[in-house]
């Protein structure tokens, strides 16, 4: 839920206004989508709900915590275990020496929350069980965004932010990842 929200840049003597007076209600299990021209204030919104940006004014808060009043380590803990991210560049959401289903438990070993079960039923449910002990180098790139998406539910976030997770697909595997988002 934001509300009247602001984010203003700094860059030398220049003030870039990001976002001005947004308002923006998301409901649970809803799954929305947000265009727009470049420099429109997309990315800043969605580091601003991930916890990686602080507003410069405005409220916000997802899943009942106030993002604008959050500790660093508090933000650490919200990064863990309350959202998750799919990156459009595949290289941010996976490390290119484990396999996918290390890749997966990476998040919720981090967490404290290792379930070795959920990893593996992840995988499943994004079409890549017999895959999972594969490295990204050995996968294409339509199962690499599969497996960004395992890693962004696994620790069972309350957002999920995903950014153009299909820029980089063909439109074959641009619809099975669609139908993937849906399914999970």
């Amino acid at each position: 839920d934001c509300r009247g929200l602001v984010k203003i840049y700094k860059i030398a003597n220049l003030e870039v206004v990001a976002l001005q007076g947004l308002d923006l209600k998301i409901k649970k299990s809803e799954m929305i989508g947000i265009i727009g021209p470049s420099g429109s204030g997309k990315t800043s919104l969605m580091n601003i709900l991930g916890g990686l940006d602080i507003p410069s004014a405005g409220k916000v808060t997802v899943a009942n915590k106030d993002l604008i009043h959050m500790t660093h380590h508090e933000r650490l803990i919200y990064r863990r275990h309350t959202v998750g991210f799919v990156w459009q560049n595949v290289s941010r959401n996976l490390i290119p020496y484990l396999t996918a289903i290390e890749n997966v438990h990476l998040p919720m070993i981090l967490s404290g929350n290792f379930n070795p079960q959920r990893a593996n039923h992840l995988l499943e449910l994004v079409g890549l069980g017999k895959r999972k002990h594969h490295r990204p180098i050995n996968m294409s790139g339509g199962e690499q965004q599969r497996v960004a998406i395992a890693i962004g539910i696994a620790n069972n976030p309350s957002l999920l932010l995903a950014d153009e997770p299909t820029g980089s697909l063909d439109s074959e595997n641009t619809v099975q990842l669609i139908k993937v988002f849906n399914e999970v």
